[in-house]
């Protein structure tokens, strides 16, 4: 499946049986990008953001054991950790945390 405007395209990509690509060969088809935001491919050595939800079916935390953790984002109270906290929904926040952890600077409107 192909989604085309006049300023970009993505391609979606049906595997038939291959095996699911690597991190690596994912931001390979990226580059060049300032900012990659994935969901999934959890265990790798990147910085990530948690997501905790109430209603997820394992809610088990990550954090204890993944030092590569920097904040999470949660829909319920989270006992103090260390890390940065913030509302699930504070999608404000946690793009201004971001910004800061990357480095990169808001662009002018």
């Amino acid at each position: 499946m192909t989604i085309v405007s006049g300023t970009r395209y993505a391609i979606m990509h049906e595997l038939r049986g291959a095996p699911e690509p690597s991190f690596p060969e994912i931001l390979a088809r990226l580059a060049p990008c300032d900012l990659v935001l994935i969901e999934g491919y959890k265990r790798e050595p990147i910085p990530k953001i948690e997501a905790r939800r109430l209603e997820a079916q394992n809610r088990e935390p990550l954090a204890p054991t993944d030092p590569h953790i920097l904040a999470i984002a949660a829909d319920h109270p989270v006992e103090e950790t260390g890390l940065a906290l913030f509302d699930l929904n504070d999608t404000i926040a946690i793009a201004d945390f971001v910004e800061r952890t990357t480095g990169l600077a808001k662009q002018p409107d």
